[in-house]
């Protein structure tokens, strides 16, 4: 039996590929378990530089997989209640994440997967794919910190015109409102997510990871905290072999090598 969630490697990039593409890539404890643990060891991991997500067939990700839940433990909240607790924990991972982590969105991303994509840095979307938030219509309420991140891309008005009428969001439209990246042709999602990343790593992580940081926590902290903080990470990247080799760089006029 296939592993429903792949793993691949090259040049310091993990491409994680949810692998259940009978069901548009549903949710289930099979993609979900594995791709937390995954996150959690790529965290840690000194040779992986930044991580590709996405779907392997037809769709990004469906959302979670309504007969699945239907049919796990005593009740259909439980099992809702179970599930979110591994996939928040992945989010969490995410958001964490001192690297790059981009999603190529081909097909639909839905429900889960659509809040899965949200949670990531950057989202590269097929020109035929499309965003769905999902939830609102089947009766349930958003999940996977879609409610922390639409506000944050979209603004508070559209973040509920979102979340009330739930409209398909297509590529050109998810460019416009600052919930896709870039858009590429069909079947080269996969390929500019892996270019993007190579661009990104290219530059200090040092630098990424504290700006990813700062910029995530603002909203919730005051100007006089987030000072403080921007002071703390700025003394501690001044002290990274990054901006010892950036600086001098700059000083010798040549062309910096980063991440080394």
């Amino acid at each position: 039996m296939e592993e429903a969630l792949k793993f691949d490697i090259s040049d310091g990039i993990v491409t994680l590929s949810l692998n259940r593409p009978k069901t548009f890539n549903a949710f289930n404890m099979d993609i979900i378990s594995p791709l937390k643990e995954r996150l959690v060891s790529i965290a840690k991991d000194p040779e992986v530089m930044g991580v590709v997500i996405t779907g392997e067939g037809k769709a990004f990700c469906a959302g979670g997989d309504l007969k699945w839940l239907s049919e796990y433990g005593k009740s259909r909240g439980e099992a809702f209640h179970a599930l979110a607790a591994v996939y928040h924990q992945a989010i969490l991972e995410i958001r964490r994440m001192p690297k790059p982590v981009v999603a190529a969105i081909v097909g639909m991303a839905a429900g889960g997967g659509f809040t899965l994509a949200l949670a990531c840095d950057f989202r590269v979307m097929e020109a035929s794919a499309v965003l769905l938030q999902g939830y609102t219509t089947n009766g349930l309420s958003i999940d996977g910190g879609g409610t922390f991140m639409l506000p944050r891309l979209v603004g508070l008005a559209r973040a509920m015109e979102i979340a009330v009428f739930d409209r398909p969001i297509s590529a050109d439209q998810a460019l416009s409102w600052g919930l896709a990246t870039e858009i590429t042709d069909d079947g080269k999602s996969r390929e500019k997510a892996l270019e993007m990343i190579k661009k990104i790593i290219k530059r200090p992580l040092s630098s990424f990871a504290a700006s990813k940081r700062l910029l995530g926590e603002s909203f919730h902290t005051s100007l006089e905290t987030e000072l403080e903080k921007e002071r703390e990470y700025l003394a501690q990247c001044a002290e990274h072999p990054n901006a010892r080799e950036g600086m001098a760089a700059f000083l010798e006029k040549r062309k910096a090598r980063f991440n080394l």
